[in-house]
């Protein structure tokens, strides 16, 4: 089962819009459909509330220590409450699939996301869950880019079209949430991967 929900993003009104937030988009959305109220907890270093879903109450968690060093955050909520890294679901921003493109596995590598990297870091292993949330890549705009053109591109804001699509793509998301908490992730991966063919 799940027990605790990460979603990634920075700290700061500057970056609240930008693409590299999507993981705080998520869980904005998750605790307004079931009330969970976030609030700082400086132990953990972000917003954390509790929230109850599908029968079980699960942590909600927005690290506010920027996203290089998320792993700092979600480490603390998780020894606290002796959370195991299979029982933590981190929901970030996935440059290799394109707005609307969801997907949900567990384990793997980082694929260049300083967030990942860092968690799988504090964790000790990259055996947890993730959500990822598709946002595109600059070179679907740009000729091959340099790494400069990765960071300003997830900096920004999503074009109004790539917002619609990962609006949809976080509502679909949502829709499975119970089956990912009750531990039913076949199932949440089936619904989730087979919704308009879009999470490829």
């Amino acid at each position: 089962m799940i027990k605790l929900i990460a979603g990634l993003g920075n700290p700061g009104a500057e970056y609240a819009a930008t693409r590299h937030n999507a993981g705080f988009w998520f869980v904005d959305a998750l605790a307004r459909q079931t009330g969970a109220s976030l609030s700082n907890q400086k132990n953990f270093h972000g917003y954390a509330g509790r929230a109850h879903i599908a029968g079980h109450e699960v942590w909600l968690l927005q690290p506010q220590t920027f996203m290089n060093r998320s792993g700092q955050s979600v480490v603390a909520l998780a020894r606290f409450y002796k959370i195991m890294p299979d029982e933590i679901l981190v929901v970030h921003d996935e440059l290799d699939l394109p707005p609307g493109a969801v997907k949900l596995k567990r384990g793997g590598g980082s694929g260049g996301h300083n967030g990942l990297k860092d968690i799988s870091a504090h964790l000790t292993t990259p055996e947890y869950w993730r959500l990822r949330l598709g946002i595109g890549h600059p070179r679907t705009q740009l000729p091959a880019g340099s790494q400069q053109q990765v960071v300003d591109f997830v900096l920004k804001p999503p074009r109004k079209e790539e917002q619609d699509a990962i609006d949809d793509a976080m509502s679909r998301s949502l829709d499975v949430i119970d089956l990912a908490v009750k531990g039913d992730m076949e199932k949440a991966m089936m619904r989730l991967h087979g919704a308009g063919g879009r999470s490829a």
